[in-house]
């Protein structure tokens, strides 16, 4: 191989080791899957994230320098998105090797799930089915921001946060599905367990909307679907 060969190659390799390196980091993970919701402010992802606004700042500053987030200025605050569709699409199939090649994230999902009896959620394919025959009452039960973002039809929007003041007006003659931000978001399985307590049947569907998107399933935005 010729110099200029191998120059051409340690260059081609060294962009794509920037992708790999913005995503070696747990938290940046995190902020990432978060902004497969919906744009966020710095303060919030920091909230959600549970790390500090400073840090978070700086994950994220490396996720933009590697092409994955943008910014920008609103006010006295800054704003996160993603680049591209294609940045959520990276995520579900980096999650999809990790779930296929590392069976100590099998084990560490499954012994949360199994404390809890989730360990049998709704397929996507069961709730669209279920929805088609009015069988089921939905709830999208993450922030009001991420569901104004991108939801299932149909779906109730009640963070869950208002879930246990709110619950009095869902029907109990019906099924209630819950879901959140995909398989690994626990706001569902709380949700699940909440409503039981108070006489519901309810499960968790395990996907969310990125993985409904990536189904090329429709999503809606806005205040379609309303409130309960």
């Amino acid at each position: 191989m010729t110099q200029a060969h191998r120059q051409f190659k340690d260059a081609i390799y060294e962009q794509l080791a920037r992708i790999g390196k913005a995503v070696s980091a747990p938290k940046r993970l995190e902020l990432l899957e978060l902004l497969c919701q919906g744009p966020r402010t710095v303060e919030a992802l920091a909230c959600q994230a549970a790390i500090s606004t400073a840090n978070a700042s700086q994950h994220l500053q490396i996720l933009r320098a590697a092409r994955l987030v943008d910014a920008e200025k609103h006010g006295l605050h800054v704003e996160y998105r993603l680049t591209d569709d294609r940045v959520s699409d990276f995520f579900l199939q980096l999650r999809k090797l990790a779930e296929s090649q590392l069976v100590e994230l099998q084990h560490v999902a499954r012994q949360y799930l199994e404390e809890r009896g989730a360990l049998e959620p709704i397929t996507g394919e069961e709730l669209r089915r279920r929805i088609q025959r009015s069988e089921v009452v939905v709830l999208d039960v993450r922030p009001r921001e991420e569901y104004q973002a991108g939801h299932i039809p149909g779906a109730l929007s009640v963070p869950l946060a208002e879930l246990k003041k709110r619950a009095h007006a869902l029907p109990k003659s019906r099924d209630i599905v819950a879901y959140c931000r995909g398989p690994y978001c626990v706001m569902a399985v709380e949700a699940v367990e909440l409503l039981r307590t108070k006489g519901f049947r309810a499960q968790r569907m395990e996907q969310g909307v990125i993985e409904w998107r990536a189904r090329g399933w429709r999503v809606a935005t806005g205040g379609e679907g309303s409130h309960a």
